[in-house]
């Protein structure tokens, strides 16, 4: 690699630290990270700055949770004395507006968030972007033929205009070991650099990179959690008896040893089981019995059991999970009557056992407005172990 580079980045609407602690992993060190939760931003902090030493925060800007409106309002200035100096700008705004599971409305005001992504970059004028999304960022808005365009030929246009090499693509996560079927726009900017080799070096060195991780090409989600199970034993929570936590079961596959090295206790972080109703356990015993897994139960078990939630899927053990959501009802354990913990769940995004999670575990009505707790960090973020080889594979592109 070239040593004349500063591989440092600046994380925005970082979450809880998924894009930093891939890049960390990979060697990058960060500046600073820009995210409005302060739920998000406790878990980040607790991590990659009071754990890892990650960033080199800059003494202008208070570690704090920031919204990056008033980011580029009360300090256009200091970003601007950072051109030059800035390796890689990673992030992506919340993709809630995009996504083709909700209802895609043009006018959600987090889409505008992407005007700041925008400007942001022009202040900063990194050498390299990065840029992850859902993948109906890249699928058209509007009724009229004529007015069907995707928010992701504005960025690109916007990104070309200020002088970048843009390239976008579509990904599947379980492509690179996570243990999840996630499909995201990935957008990849340039300033010296052959930006058209990023995907090529990507899926070159995946192979190479597992391996000397002890880790295979695909993983299922039964290989990924299995050691998790409720059966392999429960304790009450100390702080709050009313809820049961899991304990380790035995590490039965390579993906389990990766995830739990480093830990000396039996109790993982964050592996709190919900307190299900004993009707709701025989709802789930009915569904894992009667219904197929990996799809939506169906209208018709809904109505048996008035049910009124939109989706409701019982996972397939040996296949890669289907996409994580921020509402964990979502989901069915594959082979237990219940729903995953946040543990499992960030098992399924690749943070590793010794990540821990801050805050609320879930919330709910209104809140789920304005706060994000552990659920909601895990669903939301990008999968640190996809992450790492990508901050690889940029370096790569980089240096030619």
């Amino acid at each position: 690699m070239d040593s004349s580079i500063a591989w440092n980045h600046i994380d925005i609407f970082a979450g809880c630290g998924g894009i930093s602690l891939g890049l960390h992993n990979a060697g990058w060190k960060g500046i600073f990270a820009i995210e409005k939760s302060r739920m998000a931003f406790s878990t980040l902090k607790y991590n990659l700055i009071d754990q890892l030493n990650h960033f080199d925060w800059p003494h202008w800007l208070p570690i704090t949770e920031h919204d990056i409106l008033d980011v580029l309002t009360n300090h256009k200035k200091e970003l601007k004395e950072l051109r030059g100096k800035v390796t890689l700008v990673a992030g992506g705004p919340p993709c809630q507006g995009f996504s083709l599971a909700g209802k895609r409305n043009e006018n959600d005001e987090r889409n505008q968030l992407v005007k700041s992504y925008v400007k942001f970059v022009d202040l900063v004028r990194p050498k390299l972007l990065f840029f992850e999304n859902v993948r109906g960022f890249a699928s058209p808005f509007g009724e009229a033929d004529n007015e069907r365009k995707p928010y992701s030929d504005f960025v690109i246009r916007r990104l070309e205009k200020l002088g970048y090499s843009v390239k976008d693509f579509i990904i599947d996560f379980s492509d690179f070991g996570v243990p999840q079927k996630r499909k995201r726009f990935i957008l990849i900017g340039c300033q010296n650099g052959n930006v058209d080799t990023f995907q090529e070096k990507l899926y070159g060195l995946k192979s190479k990179f597992l391996s000397a991780k002890g880790l295979p090409e695909r993983t299922n989600l039964k290989d990924a959690i299995s050691d998790l199970q409720q059966s392999h034993g429960e304790f009450f929570d100390s702080g709050n008896g009313r809820f049961i936590e899991g304990i380790y079961g035995p590490i039965e596959t390579p993906f389990q040893q990766f995830m739990r090295r480093g830990i000396n206790t039996p109790n993982p972080d964050s592996h709190r089981f919900a307190n299900h109703r004993e009707k709701t356990i025989n709802r789930f015993k009915y569904i894992h019995k009667n219904c197929p897994k990996g799809q939506d139960i169906g209208q018709e078990v809904k109505d048996k059991f008035n049910i009124k939630k939109q989706v409701i899927i019982p996972l397939i053990a040996d296949e890669p999970c289907n996409t994580l959501t921020t509402l964990p009802d979502d989901y069915i354990h594959y082979s237990e009557p219940r729903i995953l913990t946040v543990r499992e769940c960030a098992r399924i995004q690749t943070f590793n056992d010794k990540f821990q999670f801050r805050e609320n575990y879930t919330t709910g009505g209104t809140r789920r407005k304005q706060q994000v707790p552990r659920y909601t960090q895990v669903g939301n973020a990008v999968p640190p172990l996809f992450m790492e080889i990508a901050g690889i594979a940029l370096k790569a592109i980089t240096n030619g």
